[in-house]
């Protein structure tokens, strides 16, 4: 019986318990989490609480049947985890100031889109930590609510009861809000009510699974939105992966390889040159870190992680796109040319800061 803990979002093997224990085991964690112990054909799912030095912790399980007998995943969120600002995330210049604009509109639809994992919901906590204020009305539906935020009147998904991302925010626009959070874009029911939110004067969170910004205006016609209502009611996309940073306790610099320093020349373009300047001016070599391995990072060599990010605001010359159907590949020369950094330019700008790795940039962000 393999028990392991996914660490900064890779997972690492932590104990290996005899078979015989394992039906033990499993019994335990379905009597928490109120599932049936006698059922083993089927995939079952459930939660429970703990509290640890005083924080709750709320644990989602899943169960499934396999071949030598039922895997368990367990999911944990800390409930009263303090969120963390934009930069901290890893946001800044441009990007941060195209998402802080963004925000500061009245209505609209700002959609946050990456792939499971990627960090979408802490990037929206983030963004309600700047809006939501006593002088706002915001609510929130969500599947499931991962951390609690005060001030903030949060719903979650309930199938079995007919409460869905859709028949929420029917509900959700008699409740007279200013800000609304919706988890998730599914389907063209809950994307057709978003964008009529932001139309009548909402300003609407969302994400969307898209690999990157410039895939979401495709995606969310091919759903069916009118390309002349989502050019009115879309403002601003974001695009993240999250990676690892070098653990800063056994870090070594190094000179960059040459065949790494290639790539990022041709994917930094001009940008490359600007950072080289500024190095230049700093008496600073050109260097990056590389992941050595001690105790404190389980010699991984990484501790903790940061996001890249691609922020595309809807410009003028991007809606007319977006009205002619063009393509998300289309989409993107344009925003790159009107100044977005993709992801993988924003994850060699961390290299060169000295962040991370260009393995972990390529691990996430390569296409």
């Amino acid at each position: 019986m393999r028990i392991r803990y996914r660490i900064d979002g890779i997972l690492q093997e932590k104990y290996l318990l005899p078979r015989n224990v394992h039906d033990a085991v499993v019994s335990r964690i379905k009597i928490l989490s109120g599932m049936k112990i006698d059922e083993k054909r089927v995939p079952q799912d459930g939660r429970f609480f703990f509290s640890h030095d005083g924080n709750d912790v709320d644990l989602r399980i899943s169960t499934l049947p396999s071949t030598y007998g039922e895997k368990v995943v367990m999911r944990l969120l800390q409930k009263s985890i303090k969120t963390p600002t934009l930069p901290d995330l890893g946001l800044r210049g441009s990007a941060l100031k195209n998402l802080m604009t963004a925000i500061e509109r009245p209505h609209g639809i700002i959609i946050v889109c990456g792939p499971t994992g990627s960090g979408k919901t802490t990037t929206l906590y983030s963004v309600l930590g700047i809006v939501a204020t006593p002088k706002v009305n915001v609510v929130t539906i969500e599947d499931p609510v991962e951390y609690q935020m005060k001030g903030v009147n949060q719903v979650q998904v309930n199938v079995q009861a007919g409460l869905t991302f859709a028949s929420a925010l029917r509900s959700f626009l008699r409740q007279d809000p200013n800000i609304i959070m919706v988890g998730e874009i599914r389907d063209q029911e809950t994307a057709d009510l978003a964008v009529n939110a932001a139309l009548t004067g909402h300003l609407v969170f969302s994400t969307l699974h898209t690999n990157d910004a410039s895939g979401v205006p495709p995606r969310l016609l091919d759903m069916g939105v009118e390309p002349f209502l989502l050019t009115s009611a879309l403002n601003c996309v974001v695009g993240q992966r999250v990676l690892r940073r070098v653990c800063k306790n056994c870090e070594q610099e190094i000179d960059i390889p040459a065949e790494q320093l290639d790539d990022i020349k041709t994917t930094l373009g001009p940008i490359y040159e600007m950072i080289l300047d500024k190095w230049k001016k700093d008496n600073k070599p050109l260097k990056v870190m590389k992941p050595v391995g001690c105790e404190k990072c389980n010699s991984s060599g990484y501790y903790g992680r940061i996001a890249i990010y691609e922020v595309m605001p809807i410009t003028e010359k991007i809606a007319k796109l977006i009205v002619s159907k063009a393509s998300a590949g289309d989409i993107q020369k344009l925003a790159m040319e009107e100044g977005m950094l993709t992801m993988k330019q924003d994850g060699y700008v961390k290299v060169l800061e000295g962040v991370t790795t260009v393995e972990e940039v390529l691990r996430v962000a390569q296409n």
